[in-house]
């Protein structure tokens, strides 16, 4: 049995850790809130562009008249031989499955991919991390390393996602898919609606099918031991497990999409629409971006919650393990005091 110093030591380390688990619970738990606001705050805009988009739709020449057939390279549809795959990761760890879960996801979309080239775009240090040690670097005179290459890393930019960072990706993509690099684009990511609403998706971002809907691929919800967890790091940190309202910025873009006025354009409407498409699929990342971000601090807080309450019941089991060995060693010193004096008799 360790000694009743050892043990005092071990209980004085593990409060020092609890503090410190409390603390990032606590942190994780604000910066959720901020993420929160900043995914609300960019839906007014993602609704707007969505609702530009389709009146512009009415009235440019999007499709060809005899055929049907789209004119802009972005709606083109056609077969599947090269996929890219936009995996939205995190930088750090300590969020528990955050990362892991993802990556599994990920791993399943390629594995289901089998009969195409797969070209992986990494957002995130830890996505980077994890493809780079399994899959080659595509090299720059832009031959094929393999049949599945890393082929692009974004590191640093998840951390209050600024939306430059998400048009120069998209950016990226948006040119592999327009020359022919790539067939389709996929994005990874933990969607986020609340601290108990939340799943992994794979969403087709091209070619695009509908404006306005996401297509989704792949889904995969909350477990009810993720739940539970999630409600009591909340009920901890006070964080919201409802989504926020925004029924009224929904409201304001419905209306705009669907009245009837006849809009005079300056530019023609072709023009707008072409101009406008690589703006609309910049703004769906970084709404993906965004709400990874969320979806991330959320789980930190969770891992935090769970770290904290394991450490507590440590305290509890040395403490009780400390009692025993003081129990034991004044049980010890009484026999012989006693055992003395019946000696000395």
């Amino acid at each position: 049995m360790a000694s009743i110093l050892d043990i005092k030591r071990r209980i004085r380390s593990v409060k020092n850790t609890r503090q410190i688990t409390k603390a990032m619970q606590m942190v994780s738990a604000a910066k959720l809130r901020r993420a929160q606001e900043r995914a609300v705050q960019s839906r007014a805009y993602a609704q707007m562009i969505t609702a530009v988009l389709k009146s512009l739709v009415a009235r440019a020449d999007v499709y060809d008249p005899k055929t049907g057939e789209p004119q802009h390279s972005l709606l083109i549809r056609r077969p599947e031989k090269t996929v890219l795959a936009v995996v939205v990761t995190g930088e750090k760890g300590l969020a528990g499955a955050f990362n892991t879960n993802i990556l599994k996801t990920a791993a399943r979309f390629i594995a289901s991919k089998s009969d195409c080239n797969v070209d992986i775009i990494c957002v995130g240090r830890k996505g980077r991390d994890f493809f780079k040690r399994r899959y080659p670097v595509a090299g720059e005179n832009g031959e094929r390393a393999g049949k599945i290459q890393v082929v692009g890393e974004h590191v640093g930019v998840i951390a209050r996602t600024p939306f430059t960072a998400a048009q120069k990706i998209a950016s990226d993509f948006i040119a592999r898919y327009a020359d022919g690099r790539a067939d389709s684009v996929y994005v990874i990511y933990n969607e986020f609606k609340s601290v108990i609403t939340q799943r992994l998706v794979v969403d087709a971002v091209l070619p695009i099918r509908k404006i306005g809907e996401s297509d989704i691929q792949m889904a995969e919800g909350m477990t009810e031991e993720q739940i539970k967890a999630a409600i009591e790091a909340a009920r901890v940190t006070g964080a919201p497990l409802r989504p926020m309202d925004t029924t009224e910025l929904d409201e304001k873009a419905a209306t705009f999409g669907t009245t009837s006025t006849d809009y005079i354009y300056e530019q023609p409407p072709r023009v707008l629409f072409d101009g406008l498409i690589p703006r609309y699929v910049a703004v769906r990342l970084f709404r993906s971006m965004l709400e990874s971000e969320a979806a991330e601090h959320a789980a930190r807080m969770t891992a935090m919650d769970s770290a904290t309450s394991n450490a507590s019941d440590m305290i509890d089991s040395l403490t009780l393990v400390m009692n025993r060995a003081r129990q034991a060693k004044i049980t010890k010193e009484i026999i012989e005091i006693v055992s003395g004096a019946a000696a000395a008799q």
